[in-house]
């Protein structure tokens, strides 16, 4: 985690990523006299250790791009055939979200992060205002990495998970608490997040993203509402539609600055993750999948010029699940795997096509799904920057004309484009809506296409009777086991 400590420029930020679930007692000199380190700072450390999981390419703790079969591989094939075992890549992906559930096993965590900067917010000095702005911002950031969990694996512990203090660290096993449960009870922070805001005072000044500007971490709280509402529209339509329209009225992101994550990464050590793992790596792991440039080579996507180099005049995608020639496919441009390219976590294009997908299931989100369905794709080409935007789209459009008789089709294909390089939210699209149809390859060490991670194995150690129980419940700890929502 060496990469997070500049990001302050201050020695006492190392201490946040040796905290884990259950002891603290690496953040304080005398575990009964804690040393308490300044809750921005704690903050600042979470979202980037967000980002950094989120958009990593690293085969070790973020394979959902090979999910979406959007990437292949060169080298080692392994994660595209879905080997998950190998390397430990549930767990790790859980420990960075979370913390290891297990007293004994110390590991970094989003969550054990914010957990702690809401403890040290309550002794320190500040206006109330900009407290309750803060505990805003603490939540939210908390909700989104909490969601993301449930989406990666249903179940998960929860209301008895992070309660650890360095007095009182507890013990290894904590119950697992129902999906839908967790999610309904995530839109209810959400709510009393903004309740708590004033626009017109900062939060916290080292935020990376926002800076601490209240309104565009309100625009955040009633986007990620939004992703949340629609993706509960299968299970629950009616509460779906009524979450969907307050968040929508509340306000939306509104164009890319809006965007949730960064428009720019710096140089050097906090560069932009998929740069660290693409190119400083030095080794030549990772290509675009020919299942993803094949069907933009069918409609002559000019996002193709922007994402892709050419092999002799031609886009070349590397066989998805198979041992590839680096040298003999097409190669990410720096848009994609530049040291500053931009990282987005929730963006305005995500959310016009699920504004999109809401007004075809006949939510009054301000636009008839056709329309919306243009919107969001012309917001992917804005989101890269291309020339002639209304052309280049137009183009898009023409070449994928909506279907309102097929709209998960038309929606699901083009989100899943528009996804591109963003592993998480194209596999939130993709089980939802049933498109793109993926092909489990030959090669696969699974049942099928993945469309959830198994439970960490620390968990089968330390939390045995949990874990099963909770396996027991969603019908097996099986990648093709869905996650609640994903009814169809």
């Amino acid at each position: 985690m060496k990469k997070i400590f500049l990001i302050i420029g201050l020695s006492s930020l190392a201490l946040t990523f040796t905290s884990c679930e259950r002891d603290i007692t690496s953040l304080n000199e005398d575990p009964k006299h804690p040393t308490e380190v300044p809750s921005g700072v704690l903050f600042a450390s979470a979202e980037h250790a967000l980002m950094d999981q989120m958009l990593s390419a690293s085969v070790n703790r973020n394979i959902s791009r090979f999910f979406t079969q959007q990437w292949s591989e060169t080298t080692y094939p392994d994660e595209t055939n879905y080997n998950m075992t190998a390397r430990p890549i549930p767990g790790n992906h859980y420990n960075r979200m979370m913390a290891s559930a297990s007293a004994t096993i110390p590991s970094p965590g989003v969550l054990s992060a914010l957990r702690d900067a809401r403890r040290f917010l309550e002794n320190e000095d500040v206006d109330p205002v900009k407290k309750k702005n803060n505990i805003a911002m603490i939540e939210l950031v908390n909700v989104y990495a909490w969601a993301n969990l449930v989406d990666t694996f249903g179940d998960i512990p929860y209301f008895g998970a992070l309660k650890a203090t360095a007095e009182n660290p507890g013990n290894a096993e904590i119950p697992y608490d129902d999906a839908k449960t967790i999610y309904l009870d995530l839109i209810k922070r959400i709510d009393a997040a903004i309740a708590m805001m004033d626009t017109s005072v900062k939060g916290y000044d080292k935020d990376l993203i926002y800076k601490g500007d209240m309104t565009k971490w309100k625009k955040m709280a009633n986007s990620l509402k939004f992703r949340m509402a629609v993706t509960l529209a299968d299970v629950e339509p009616a509460l779906a539609k009524t979450y969907a329209e307050a968040a929508f009225n509340g306000g939306l992101f509104t164009d890319k600055s809006d965007n949730f994550g960064l428009q720019t990464f710096p140089s050097g050590l906090l560069s932009n993750p998929v740069y660290q793992d693409v190119i400083q790596s030095g080794r030549n792991d990772f290509l675009p999948s020919d299942v993803l440039v094949d069907f933009m080579n069918a409609t002559n996507d000019p996002r193709r010029d922007i994402w892709f180099t050419k092999l002799k005049g031609a886009y070349v995608g590397g066989p998805f699940g198979e041992n590839n020639v680096f040298d003999d496919y097409s190669h990410f441009t720096d848009v994609i795997s530049g040291e500053n390219a931009q990282g987005f976590l929730l963006d305005f294009t995500e959310i016009t096509f699920l504004r999109a997908e809401a007004a075809a299931r006949n939510f009054s989100v301000g636009g008839a799904a056709a329309d919306l369905y243009k919107d969001a794709i012309k917001a992917s080409v804005l989101e890269y920057g291309m020339a002639d935007p209304d052309t280049v789209a137009n183009t898009i459009i023409a070449n994928n004309p909506y279907n309102a008789s097929n709209w998960k089709k038309s929606i699901g294909e083009q989100s899943w484009v528009a996804m591109f390089n963003k592993g998480f939210q194209s596999w939130n699209f993709t089980r939802r809506l049933d498109f793109p149809v993926f092909v489990n390859p030959a090669g696969s060490r699974v049942e099928g296409v993945p469309i959830r991670m198994f439970y960490p194995v620390d968990e089968y150690l330390v939390n045995s009777s949990n874990v099963k129980a909770a396996a027991a419940k969603i019908g097996g700890d099986k990648v093709t086991t869905k996650i609640f929502w994903d009814k169809f």
